[in-house]
Formats: C-alpha cells, structure tokens, sequence
C-alpha cells in the first residue's frame, strides 16, 4: 500500500507512503481515497489527518503518469481532493519537509493545514510548461493573497513555511513532532462546525486589475507561454464564482500538457536526471570523499572552479606558478564575492566563510593532499605534460587528477601519469562559478569509481554532471564547431554577423553564434583552427574569422570582434569595418551575394548541431540523445522551450532534417554536409533521437 492507516484515539492518520517524495500517482491517490473513507464509516473517529512519510508531505503529481490513462483514471487527484473537501469530518493537513505541486493542492483540499517550520512550500509546475491543474491556481490566492500567489505560481519557487505563518494557509506552525502536533491539533477542533473550505474565501485586492495587468506584462517577457497562462488562471479566481474557475485551470492545463513546449520541459526534467546514471557503472560503486580541492592556474577558468568548491563548503588552494598571477587571481575571486554581497545575494558572513575557504600557493607539495586537483592551465599539450607529471609526483595516492581540458585528448594527459585510473576530465564552462554544466570525460583507463566520484561532486558543486568520451572538443565544443563553421559560411553567402545573431535570438538562444564568439574571444577558435590547419588540412572553414582576428578583433576584451564595443559597455554595435571586411572576402572566393531568410540561418546552425550529434551518438562518446540535450541547455544557452537540438530535431521530424541538410548541401558549404548514418537510418525507419 502507498497509504498507511493508523488510529490514535479519536484521530485517523493517514501517512503517504510512495518514496522518495510521496507522489500523488495512481496507486497513492487510490490507497488515501481508500484510507479517508475507512475514517468516514468507523463512528469512533472524529478527525482525520493527512500526512507524509520520510522526509516530505508529497512532492506533487507524478510526472510520468502526464499523457497517460493513469493521470486521469479515477480517483483523479480532483477527486481525492473533492472527497477530503467535502468530508463530514475535519481533515488535517500535517506539512512537513517538502509540500509541492499537487501536495500543496492536496493539503488547500484540507480544512486545516499545520506545517513544521523550513517546509519547502511551492507550485512548481510554470517549470514544466504547466500551470497547477488541481485547484492550485483558484485556492492559494485565496489563502495568501494576490501577489505572493501569483508571484509563488509564476516562478515556481519555493517559500519556507514560516514565512507564509501569517497567511490562512496554515493554522499553526508546530514546534516538535509534526505527526503529533497534527493529532493534538485534530483533538482541539474535532467537533468544531462549520468545516472550514478555502473555496468559501475570495480573492480581494484593492488594485486588482492593476496588479494582474503588471504580472501579465512580466508574464511576457522571454519565449515560455505558461507563465501568462497561469496570471490568467489567477484572474479568474478573482473574477469567477469557485466552479467556473476551476475549470478554466482544468481546461487550460490540459491544452498546456500536449503543448511542444511543456513537452519540452519535462523532457529537460527527465534528461537531467537520466544523465547522472552511467550505464555500465554499477549503482554501488564507492565513492571517493572529497573534502579538500585544489586547482592548478588562478586565471578566469582556475578561479571560477575554486568559487564552485567553496560555495560547497570545500576547502580549497589554488596552485599558480608567479606571485602576481596568483595575488591577481586571489584579489578577482574576493571581489567576485565582494560585489555579490553589495547586491544583497550573499550574506556579508557566508561571503567571509567563502573567502576564507580559498587560498593560495606557489609550492606544489603544499596541495598534495588534497583528495582532487582539477587543473586549468593553458590549452596546449606541452603545458598540461608538465603540470601532470608534477601532479603525480606530489599528489597523495587515491586522490583524483581532473582536467578542465575543453578540446584536447585527456588519454594522452592521462598517460603523463602513472595512474591513468586516477585520471578525469571535468570540463567547466566559462563562467565556472556560473554555468550549471559540468562534461565528465571518461578516459579509456578512467576507474568507474574516479568516474562515479566525479559524478557525486557535480551534484555537490549544483553543476548537471554529463558524462563524455573522449574525442576532439567532447560533446559540447565539437558539435560548436560545426555550428560555428556553418555560421562563417553564411557569412560567405550573403549574411552579416547581427542578422545571423537576430535569426538564432528571436528562436530564443541567449547569444547568437557571433556575439558569442565576441564575449568568449575570437582568439580562442582561432587557436583551435591554426591546429586543425596541421591535423586536418582539408577542413574548411570561412576565411573572415581569421581575417578578423589577424586584425586583432578578439572581441569584448579588445573592445572589437565581429561587433564594435564602448569602454564599460557589452552592447554590440554592427562594425562597417568588419561588413566590409564579409562584403570583399566573398568577392575573393567568387561568391555573388545572395538574400538568406532566417528559415535557413536557423536550419542550418542547428541541423549541423543536429548531424554532428548524430555522429556522437553513433561512436558511443555520449550514452543517450538526451545527454546531448542537456549539454546545451544547461552549457551553450539553446533554447529551454525547444527541448535541446535532439528534442528539436524530433520535434521537426528528423525526415525533414535529412532532407533540409540534403538541399543545403548542394549549395557553397556542401563539402561539409554529409547526413550522419545514424540520422539517415533514424529518419528512414521514422524512428526519433528521444524514443
């Protein structure tokens, strides 16, 4: 049973009992329907109270059941929330831990509802593309007002309990057991009547439409469509009697649950949790504790990884080989964290704890205790020998050797050492501090316990750990290098930097392909295509990027790039310089200029992600077609509403992939086009990436 039935005198508990966070599937909404109406019918009961088992109340629905017969196979969780309603006898909620989504709509169902305090108290669902569907919408204004509803329901964030206690939502704040605080409560208004209904309450504001209008502006920013629908939900719990308006939630989130873009959304949710299981590596392979770090170089890369570990809570010291770089490194972090305290996001003691987590040497023996050492040096083999070799000199036996390679060949790093087993890739993304993504590189010697403790730190760090094999640029940077190469091509043909930018930013990508370059540096990719001038002599490229960068065009930090810059200010000016610089190099190459719609700008940056992807996934360097999707949604800024460019890719139907890349192929980048195996066969079986 998902439900547990136990008396306490006059009191029935019912304990939700469906780990990790007691969701409301099928099987639990059929055990408590089960449980009240055993209450109901024994004369000797007087109140009921609902509870959770472990360490939540419920996290909500059951994601897996959307768009299946089980979600809405009776009872529903309308329905178990209309027989807690509606019964003759008082229903306690007892909130503790974590009370979310359908929950918190089961616990708005109850009379009373008492809470321990730190409880986690949200709607979550705006994250999945959804709205509440089973009264949240119409119930919580009622209980805590207009604006923290609508503010709670449009975010999904959570709030602690304690900080709702003035609201009606609770009734008491229990100090102690919650279970019994919830049975002493029950006792007191066992035979109070009336029974309490949040429906009975209206929702009042004295700028009503004011305040709706301005949430509906807010609603609108960005490319999610949930966020406006659920502020309309929200009206019409102002505007409508109870009943119309429940059913105006109920239409609106089944339109919202086949919409592509909550389709989307919980395709990130799962993937996300998909890519931190390695299939070939047991679930009970021991992990190695970390709690001591160092890292080797104290430059934006090297800094930002040390901020990662000390907002862990984990020591951590930087290695640098001349003083100035590191004093420079050390005072960049301080101010990092300096300025995000002024900014009221950091208490003024956790900004001390977190600086004082961090220090600095010059002397390798003094890391080498340290339980892992990610090094951040520059990105050349002859540098990364020298620094592994020393590594494995000092560093204590058992401690893991990562590196923040984004490009090169960590087999080779890992044979500078005589424990390649030890050895790791974990790639941050620039900022380190920032970026959520975190490419786990496995070596060909990498031990899955090395590899399972990379994993577990990710999580520790709040990074989305996705494992890769190893290949030239991993997963992330060598699909980029196809999008790139398609981006300079479109230049050759007709295009200038802020249209193709225009095209991908109006799709819903953070940067457009240019500007990204520009905030990277454009020094960066060029370094990369002088050395695959010398390994790949026949890969083509588009000559402006280097013609750019022969000009000394790095981008932001030069004050050029592909745009023009001001001193102190990121906002990217159209350089004439640099569209004529486009304009004559298509002259060279013979090229006559052409119209290019932004249908195909965007086709052709995203169906090379696509192909190359393809290719990834053939070879085996990515486990899973979703693994993909989260290296870009959570590292290279695609599109959260668009699922990732597999999801997309599917989305579009990978027929029309193939042939797309087919017609483009026939034109001035066709040398470069050729349909991966796996893609064409996906595609002629009618098959998808994500099955």
């Amino acid at each position: 049973m998902t439900a547990e039935y136990q008396a306490h005198g006059a009191v029935a508990v019912i304990t939700l009992t469906n780990p990790p966070v007691n969701g409301m599937n099928f099987q639990t909404r059929t055990a408590a329907v089960e449980c009240i109406n055993r209450a109901l019918d024994d004369a000797s009961i007087k109140a009921i109270v609902i509870t959770g088992a472990g360490n939540a109340f419920s996290g909500g629905a059951d994601i897996k059941e959307f768009n299946s017969p089980k979600a809405l196979a009776e009872p529903s969780l309308h329905t178990l929330i209309d027989v807690v309603e509606n019964s003759s006898k008082p229903v306690v909620a007892a909130i503790h831990h974590v009370c979310m989504g359908g929950g918190l709509e089961l616990s708005l169902g109850c009379h009373y509802r008492v809470a321990t305090p730190g409880t986690q108290i949200a709607l979550p669902e705006v994250k999945l593309g959804l709205l509440p569907g089973a009264g949240g919408t119409q119930r919580l204004p009622r209980v805590v007002g207009l604006e923290l509803a609508l503010k709670m329901i449009t975010s999904g964030a959570p709030e602690l309990s304690e900080k709702l206690a003035n609201t009606a939502l609770f009734d008491e704040i229990l100090t102690g057991d919650c279970v019994a605080g919830a049975i002493a409560f029950a006792e007191k208004i066992a035979d109070l009547r009336p029974l309490p209904k949040v429906r009975n309450l209206n929702v009042t504001h004295p700028q009503l439409q004011e305040v709706l209008n301005a949430a509906r502006a807010q609603a609108q920013r960005g490319f999610l469509k949930a966020p406006l629908h659920c502020v309309e939900a929200i009206a019409a719990a102002a505007n409508l009697p109870f009943d119309e308006g429940i059913q105006f939630e109920r239409q609106t989130f089944y339109k919202l649950v086949v919409s592509p873009e909550s389709t989307a959304l919980r395709h990130a949710f799962f993937a996300e949790r998909a890519a931190s299981k390695i299939p070939d590596v047991p679930a009970d392979t021991p992990i190695r504790s970390i709690k001591s770090a160092a890292v080797v170089g104290a430059g934006t890369m090297g800094g930002g990884i040390a901020m990662n570990f000390a907002n862990a809570g984990i020591p951590v010291v930087i290695l640098e080989t001349k003083p100035e770089a590191l004093e420079k490194g050390l005072a960049i972090i301080a101010k990092n964290y300096q300025n995000t305290r002024d900014k009221g996001k950091l208490s003024p003691e956790k900004c001390a704890e977190r600086i004082a987590l961090i220090s600095g040497t010059l002397d390798y023996n003094a890391i080498g205790q340290a339980d892992i050492v990610v090094e951040a040096v520059f990105e050349e083999m002859n540098v990364k020998k020298s620094v592994f070799e020393k590594l494995d000199e000092v560093m204590r036996q058992g401690a893991i050797l990562a590196s923040n390679t984004s490009t090169l060949d960590l087999n080779k790093i890992a044979s500078f050492t005589k424990r390649p087993q030890d050895v790791v890739g974990m790639h941050f993304f620039s900022p380190a501090n920032v970026m959520k993504l975190l490419e786990i590189v496995r070596g060909k010697e990498t031990s899955n316990e090395v590899l399972a403790s990379a994993m577990a730190l990710s999580k520790k760090l709040k990074k989305v750990g996705v494992v890769s094999g190893v290949c030239d640029g991993f997963i992330g940077n060598r699909m980029l290098e196809q999008y790139i190469r398609q981006a300079g091509f479109l230049l050759d043909e007709g295009c200038l930097p802020a249209q193709v930018d225009s095209a991908m930013e109006k799709m819903g990508f953070a940067m457009g392909p240019f500007r990204m370059s520009d905030l990277a540096g454009n020094d960066i990719s060029y370094a990369i295509r002088k050395r695959r001038a010398i390994e790949k002599p026949d890969m083509l490229y588009s000559k402006t990027a280097d013609q750019l960068c022969e000009l000394g065009r790095f981008g932001q930090k030069t004050g050029a790039g592909w745009y023009d810059y001001q001193a102190g200010d990121r906002t990217a000016h159209p350089s004439d310089l640099v569209n004529q610089l486009i304009n004559d190099h298509s002259k060279q190459i013979g090229i006559e200029r052409r119209a290019i719609t932004d249908q195909e700008i965007t086709e052709r940056l995203i169906y090379a992600l696509v192909n190359e992807a393809a290719y990834i996934l053939e070879e085996g360097i990515a486990h899973r077609a979703s693994d993909i999707d989260m290296v870009y949604l959570s590292g290279y800024g695609f599109p959260l509403h668009l699922g990732g460019p597999m999801l997309y890719a599917d989305t579009v139907g990978l027929a029309k992939v193939v042939a797309a890349i087919q017609h483009y192929a026939q034109g001035h980048c066709g040398k470069v086009w050729k349909v991966a195996p796996l893609l064409q066969e996906l595609a002629a079986k009618e098959q998808k990436f994500n099955a």
